[in-house]
């Protein structure tokens, strides 16, 4: 595709990012978030599951808890301190619900004005079938946005810290999804891309588990490689592109 893209819109203060697996930012969103938060704004990391199914040859009980750690360093590098998981199956995710409920409950709390995710329409790349866990969490998100909103929606739900009520937030703008193939927007990551990089290759457990000759092993040419191929249909050097959905 080389249809000009539009700059992704960045008035905006909070964001909460979705995703099915630990790694799953780190393939291009991430040097987009690190932007932001260099901006001042606030990025919560929200994971469906702990990825413990993904890596062939560590038994998931040792893998999910690996992956999990490598989640949360990988965040801190672009600039996000606050990581939650929701425990669900690897592998196994629908987008029913009661992960419609969970979502909504996070958007709750975290009150974004925008959410982040990755591609969950049906192939990745044109070609590819995309993992069921993507597809479900995608269409679960956009969902839960709309859900948070309506008071007469799960209406017992409650901050599990200090057990008080969740008032509905139904101040979700958009949702933003990377590597989608009906991308619409993108974001200028060539002083950022660095960091994108770094925070790849702090996920060392799930890509040394990867089969040899797997595309995006190396962390560095994969994602230059990508935002460079983007970066002209935004007129600058590096971007990632996202497909942009009004809520």
């Amino acid at each position: 595709m080389t249809d000009a893209l539009e700059p992704l819109p960045e008035d905006w203060d909070r964001a909460l990012a979705v995703v099915a697996h630990p790694d799953d930012l780190e393939y291009g969103a991430a040097s987009a978030v690190a932007r932001w938060t260099a901006q001042g704004k606030s990025v919560t990391y929200l994971l469906v599951t702990d990825g413990e199914a993904g890596i062939d040859g560590i038994p998931p009980e040792e893998c999910g808890p690996l992956r999990r750690q490598e989640e949360i360093a990988s965040a801190r590098i672009v600039g996000v301190e606050t990581v939650e998981f929701l425990g669900r199956p690897d592998g196994l995710v629908t987008a029913d619900v009661a992960l419609r409920r969970d979502l909504a409950a996070a958007i709750r709390r975290h009150r974004p004005d925008v959410v982040v995710s990755i591609n969950f329409r049906d192939q990745w790349g044109g070609a590819g079938w995309n993992h069921v866990d993507h597809r479900a969490t995608g269409l679960a998100l956009l969902d839960a946005a709309r859900d948070a909103g309506n008071r007469w929606l799960f209406t017992d739900l409650a901050d599990p810290d200090s057990g008080d009520h969740l008032e509905p937030w139904p101040g979700v703008r958009f949702a933003a999804f990377s590597g989608s193939d009906l991308a619409t927007h993108a974001v200028d990551v060539t002083d950022w891309i660095h960091k994108g990089v770094e925070s790849l290759e702090a996920h060392r457990t799930y890509l040394d588990g990867l089969p040899e000759g797997t595309l995006g092993t190396d962390p560095k040419p994969f994602l230059r490689g990508f935002a460079a191929q983007t970066g002209p249909r935004l007129g600058v050097e590096l971007a990632v592109s996202f497909e942009v959905i009004d809520l």
